[in-house]
């Protein structure tokens, strides 16, 4: 599987299969990156702490509400991280960190060629996906890395 971009022809199909076992609604693989770390801040420690979800990241398009979405496909684990791309998910790039903004406050984890790669293209990709508020946003503090 390719760092970046993700698998090509026959790669991208058994990995698209893989998604549609967990989501049969998945259309396409819009982007992908080989590995990734899940981190969510600890309020109690009021520190970032790295959680048991690491792996490739996929970005697709479903054919069912929400459009688009990503999952990551878990190598610690059973349990895979799957978002909805909506509006409701907020997005900033800050090296080597993608943070993503949700009720439950987490950010991911890139290497660094990773993210000077994906930032001219998984956040743009993310970022037109999404889809328009269905309700207001979410409570959620922000911290400085």
């Amino acid at each position: 599987m390719a760092a970046a971009g993700g698998p090509a022809g026959k790669g991208r199909d058994i990995s698209l299969a893989a998604l549609r076992r967990h989501d049969p609604y998945i259309s396409r693989i819009v982007d992908v990156a080989s590995q990734v770390a899940l981190y969510t801040f600890g309020h109690r420690a009021n520190e970032w702490e790295k959680t048991d979800v690491e792996g490739t990241l996929f970005v697709y398009t479903r054919s069912a509400s929400p459009k688009h979405g990503f999952t990551i496909m878990n190598r610690l684990s059973m349990e895979n991280r799957t978002e909805p791309i909506t509006k409701d998910l907020d997005f900033l790039l800050q090296d080597p960190f993608l943070l993503y903004r949700n009720a439950r406050c987490v950010f991911l984890h890139f290497p660094s060629f990773l993210v000077r790669a994906l930032r001219g293209r998984l956040l743009p990709a993310a970022l037109q996906l999404r889809e328009p508020r269905v309700r207001g946003p979410q409570p959620c503090q922000t911290h400085t890395l």
